[in-house]
């Protein structure tokens, strides 16, 4: 672990998932889109006390996301075609969902850092829950939120976390979109990528 991590944040375990999705019930993928997700369960410094001034912690948290962004780049093969993207955090119970919010900006920054261009906006959700909560992070094209095809999800959850005074935070990406996807709407081979829209 490098030494630039925020020790105020310690980790006590990080978890990398990774699904293949060969059909939902029509023709096999010639190419299995992949997600994946990987977390980290993290001390919650700010557990049980109210604290003003939160900005300082979306910096600190900038290695933590960088590290994680190198595991599931690594996990998924790499960057080549990761065309999709999300982040979340469940904070646990003697926290708030605030607690959640400060990985906003440095998950975002990680995953731009590592995967280069990415004009849309990272979709993510935050919750305060317990143990074994669930927590479904929505994904979106890196360039183009009105792809239709790459609205998607995926689950996480932490049998023994968050604790009390502990903070899972996520990042999420995917390569190619919903399989068998059908809903129309803008295709890849439109996408323009000037505006994060389309």
């Amino acid at each position: 672990m490098s030494d630039s991590l925020p020790s105020d944040f310690a980790i006590r375990k990080i978890t990398i998932q990774i699904e293949e999705i060969l059909h939902e019930g029509g023709p096999l993928a010639e190419t299995p889109p992949l997600r994946g997700a990987v977390y980290a369960i993290c001390a919650n410094p700010f557990a049980g006390r109210y604290q003003e001034d939160l900005l300082p912690a979306m910096d600190a948290l900038k290695p933590l996301a960088l590290l994680l962004t190198d595991r599931l780049v690594a996990a998924m093969g790499g960057r080549d075609r990761i065309d999709a993207y999300g982040k979340g955090a469940i904070v646990g119970e003697a926290g708030e969902s605030e607690h959640g919010a400060i990985w906003h900006v440095a998950g975002g920054y990680g995953m731009r850092e590592r995967l280069g261009e990415c004009r849309a906006i990272v979709p993510s959700a935050m919750k305060v829950g317990g143990m074994g909560s669930t927590l479904d992070i929505p994904l979106g094209h890196l360039n183009a939120a009105y792809v239709r095809s790459r609205f998607d999800v995926i689950t996480v959850t932490c049998e023994d976390g968050p604790r009390a005074g502990e903070v899972l935070f996520a990042l999420a990406m995917a390569r190619g979109g919903r399989i068998h996807s059908r809903m129309g709407g803008l295709e890849m081979d439109q996408v323009k990528g000037e505006d994060g829209l389309r």
